[in-house]
């Protein structure tokens, strides 16, 4: 739609409110006139359809108190005769260019003139399709134990879609360019009444993307993007756990006409170790210890991750299943401490027992017969 048509209609009529109605009053009336004429509440209705779409066009404008002001003022210029097509009364013989006055190209100027005022008013101010953020891209990767717990840089090959080299991800063949969407005026969005809202959506005659091809480009057809493989070297984070979504932004695919580019979500998997385990930022291990060393206790020595190995000081009497606690020993936390290494032990009990070995525990069994250690269990339960 020109200008000139702009101008010409009224959208305070549209609505039926004075020009001097308060913006709560503009809205009241629209939301009434948008339940009347709605095409949902119309079936098949062409004429309500129609009216419905002049009710939204005017509360568009009327609604937002800059655009209104650009629109009182613009139609200012031509109010009590000062523009009538065809001259005055609109039978005049005189010719008038309209497209000079809103080119700004009268009197020398080289630019302005109402083409700006009516460019911000309707949103017609670029022509240019707006810039276009690119996708989001995921990816999954395997750490091994350690990796995952000191962090590692590993390569990642990438296949995404970036802007086609043959069109320079216009779309358009070589030699033609793309036009801008005649429906959403390369915005890319349309706005659409709903009862008393307007939603925006992808305009669906240009599939959002502001520009329509009339002759595609062979090798993307149109879309203006091409599949493309790259591989790039991504740091994961120290301390990064099993199953873990890491997000790394503006590593995903490339952005349209200047857009910001997407972000890269890696998913990482992390290969269980033969000795180690993982609870939050501490490693775990079990350590096998001897019955003389659980009952006399000691000092056990016990392998780190990565490390020199550390000596425990394993208290008299320890039981079965005791954790002890190695200090800094564990996994790195995003501050760069590390956590700890829980060792717990396992009491192993021989399975053959022969020599010397069983003599001594036949006379430690004799020295400790009165010791019944199921004694208290048995008060317990005839307690009960």
């Amino acid at each position: 739609m020109s200008g000139k048509d702009y101008v010409e209609k009224d959208y305070y009529k549209v609505l039926g409110v004075p020009k001097d109605a308060s913006a709560t009053e503009i809205k009241k009336t629209y939301r009434k006139l948008a339940r009347e004429f709605h095409p949902d509440a119309n079936k098949g209705d062409t004429k309500a359809e129609e009216r419905f779409k002049d009710i939204s066009e005017a509360y568009d404008v009327l609604s937002d108190e800059k655009r209104r002001k650009e629109y009182d003022e613009a139609r200012s210029l031509f109010a009590n005769g000062g523009f009538r097509p065809g001259g005055p009364g609109g039978t005049g013989s005189y010719s008038f260019d309209f497209g000079d006055l809103f080119s700004g190209s009268q009197g020398g100027n080289a630019g302005g003139g109402l083409g700006d005022v009516f460019g911000g008013l309707f949103n017609r101010g670029g022509r240019q399709a707006q810039p276009r953020r690119g996708a989001d891209v995921e990816t999954e990767v395997t750490l091994s134990f350690e990796e995952a717990v000191d962090g590692a840089t590993v390569p990642l090959r990438m296949t995404s879609q970036a802007p086609c080299r043959l069109c320079n991800g216009t779309g358009a063949k070589s030699g033609t360019t793309p036009r801008v969407c005649p429906t959403c005026v390369g915005s890319g969005t349309v706005s659409r009444g709903q009862g008393a809202f307007a939603l925006s959506e992808p305009c669906r005659d240009c599939r959002g993307r502001g520009m329509i091809v009339d002759d595609p480009c062979p090798d993307c057809h149109g879309s203006g993007r091409a599949s493309s493989a790259r591989t790039m070297q991504v740091r994961i984070p120290a301390g990064v756990q099993d199953a873990q979504r890491i997000r790394l932004k503006g590593k995903g695919a490339q952005g349209e006409r200047g857009g910001q580019p997407g972000d890269l979500y890696v998913t990482v998997h992390v290969d269980p170790h033969p000795v180690f385990g993982r609870k939050a930022d501490n490693l775990t291990v079990t350590v096998p210890v001897t019955f003389p060393e659980a009952a006399l206790g000691g000092t056990i020595e016990v392998p780190t991750l990565n490390g020199p190995s550390v000596k425990l000081k394993l208290p008299p009497g320890s039981a079965n299943g005791l954790t002890l606690r190695a200090r800094g020993k564990g996994a790195t936390r995003k501050d760069g401490t590390r956590g700890d290494l829980l060792v717990t032990m396992e009491v192993v009990v021989p399975q053959h027992v022969t020599g010397d070995a069983l003599t001594a525990l036949e006379q430690y069994r004799e020295a400790t017969a009165s010791d019944d250690p199921r004694a208290a269990l048995f008060r317990a339960a005839k307690g009960a």
